[in-house]
This record gives structure tokens, sequence and C-alpha cells, in this order.
């Protein structure tokens, strides 16, 4: 078997041990006779696939018992809706920190049911830096703050949670949830698509504390409704249950490894390692300020673009795959989340030195 290096944004790479336990359990779950994608939601099997899935997500980010954890579809887009459904009640605003194009699309979004105050757009500097902390401003009567602490396109993370005071702050973390420790209790709502850092495509999972949910104009949807699936345990509907089985596994591995302390060490080191590869040298350049660079997404521009075409066919040929830059940025980008081994950011430095010195 001959795998590569996949420096997706998404989906992305998923750790070895995680998909040969998958591999292995595959046509029968612990003596099921059955695979897990076949199996009810409702039976005690999967039941409690989901219940330790659940556990070991609150232990690894060490959850308040006054949240609920709620593993949903639609992905991080349609909490761009569900947020003001159940959050905004008798308030008719809430402030929007605009830092990137996905923070760009949840004010799209929330501007067709609320006001939006934008207390911080960034879009002049091509999204490449984001507001100090004391220059933020908040409303009073604002319902909610959402921001998303990291823009997985252009590569740039808020090194501060904003304090937002009695505000409930509502976070976008699909890039960047499980790289690191954070405090739970700071936000009011989180939520991350899963193909980034928790597993493969399909589910959502939306950490909510319990006084925002119940709160949703009845006039919406049942399904946009928090409480709905608050009150089902997340079974509703039929969930994306071979996605939910995936997350489990992943976090019984990101345990292993010594949970969020350990692995934010690892992320920290395998940044500043490609960071640095790139500062050194004058053919990579990255456009991000340097105090708000992305742990989990490093763009990269080459000196001379008309190489890019080249840098990709033999990055390819290394075995250092999905290095393409997002179209509006250009040059490269390497995601480098969890499951990205730090022998993968060695390889791709390593080419990277030998790429500049035949080419540069």
């Amino acid at each position: 078997m001959s795998r590569v290096y996949n420096f997706s944004a998404g989906p992305a790479t998923l750790p070895l041990e995680v998909l040969e336990q998958a591999q292995a359990e595959m046509l029968d779950w612990h003596g099921s006779g059955m695979s897990v994608m076949e199996m009810s939601h409702r039976g005690k099997d999967y039941m409690s696939i989901a219940a330790k899935a659940e556990a070991d997500l609150r232990e690894l980010m060490s959850i308040p018992e006054n949240y609920k954890v709620l593993f949903l579809q639609g992905g991080a887009s349609s909490q761009f809706a569900m947020v003001p459904i159940n959050l905004l009640g008798e308030k008719k605003t809430a402030d929007y920190l605009l830092t990137g194009q996905w923070s760009k699309k949840a004010v799209a979004e929330g501007k067709r049911y609320c006001d939006i105050n934008l207390v911080a757009d960034t879009t002049d500097s091509k999204f490449t830096t984001v507001p100090a902390e004391s220059a933020l401003s908040f409303s009073k009567d604002a319902a909610y703050v959402h921001y998303t602490p990291n823009e997985t396109i252009v590569g740039v993370e808020f090194p501060y949670i904003p304090d937002t005071g009695d505000v409930p702050l509502v976070a976008d973390m699909s890039s960047n949830i499980l790289s690191r420790r954070i405090d739970v209790s700071k936000f009011g709502v989180i939520y991350a698509g899963a193909q980034k850092n928790i597993g493969p495509a399909g589910l959502t999972i939306v950490i909510v504390r319990e006084d925002l949910i119940g709160n949703a104009n009845p006039a919406m949807p049942t399904m946009m409704d928090y409480k709905t699936h608050a009150d089902n345990d997340s079974m509703y509907n039929t969930p994306p249950t071979y996605s939910w089985y995936m997350a489990g596994l992943v976090f019984a591995w990101c345990l292993k490894q010594g949970g969020l302390e350990a692995i934010e060490k690892i992320n920290q080191r395998k940044a500043e390692k490609l960071y640095a590869a790139i500062d050194e040298s004058s053919f990579y350049s990255n456009p991000v300020d340097v105090n708000c660079r992305s742990w989990m997404n490093v763009p990269f521009i080459l000196a001379n673009a008309d190489l890019d075409a080249a840098f990709l066919e033999q990055a390819a040929a290394n075995g250092l795959t999905t290095l393409k830059g997002h179209r509006s940025v250009g040059g490269m980008r390497a995601s480098i989340y969890n499951a990205m081994p730090e022998a993968g950011v060695d390889a791709l430095i390593e080419f990277m030195r030998e790429f500049e010195r035949t080419k540069g």
C-alpha cells in the first residue's frame, strides 16, 4: 500500500490508524454480523457507538455539563441560518466579524434574518489580518456575536477569543476545532463541519449552551430548531450514522495521542517549522500578518507564478498532493490538520527546498 501526504483543505486526511480500524470493522462490527453503516440508529449497538463518541468529545474539549452536543447534517453552512433562527429571540440585531470568505457567507445568510452590525471587516486587507482585540466594540443590543476563528482560504487565525461579555459568542470552528485547547465556557455556540479535523464529510458538530435552546422562531422549520435535536439526542431523523461512527474513532485516537494538550504542541511545531521554511526563503512568501497565521492552513506564493504548475506536478510525483491554493488567492496551500503527521510536513519542506534549489 502506498499512501500520499494529502494536504487537502477538506475533505482532509484522516489518521491511518483510524482508517485501518474502520477497515477491520467494515463487514462485522464487534461481532454484530453487520457493518456500522447497516445498523439501525436506534439499535443498542449503534446507540453505544453514539454515546461513546459524545463522551470522548466531551472529555477531549472539557465540555461543561450545561452544554448540549448535537450531531447534525447540513454542513457548517446550514448553521449560518440555524444560528440566527435559534438565537435571535425578540432581538433584531447581531454582531459579526467579517475576516474571510466563510464569515462573509455567514454574514450574507444572517442578513436574511436580522440586521447585521459589522464589528470588523478586513476586506481591504484581502483578509490577511484580523482586527486587534482592543479595536472591537460590540453592540449592547446584539443577540449574539459571530466570528470565524480560522479562515481556511487565506489562512488567517484569531490569536485570541473575543470577550463579548454577556452576549453569546458564536464560533464557526470548522477548520480549527480540536487543534488546541479552548475554554468552551467562553462560547454560546461552537459549530464545525467534520471534514477537516473530525472525520468524513456529512456530519456537523454543534456545541450549544442549554439556555440558548428553545428560543427558535416557531415559524421556522422543525429541523432548524436546536431543541428538536437536543430533545431527541440528535436522532429526530436518521443521523449521518457512519460519519458519526468515524468521528468517534477520531475522538478516541485524539485521546490516545495524549488529548488536546499533546496535539496542540504537535500542531504548533508543525506550523512553526513550515512558516520558518517559507520565511527564510526569498523564493516563497506568505501573505498573512505574522501574529495571525493559521496553524491549520498555510498558503504560500512562489516568487515566479509561472512555476506553479511545475511545483504541483513535481510535488505530486513525490507523494505530496492537493497543494494548489484557492483560486481567490493563487499559489499553494498546505492544510496540516491533526491527522497530517509531522513527517508529512518535513517531506514538504524538503521538497520545497529542493525545488527552490533547482528552479530558483
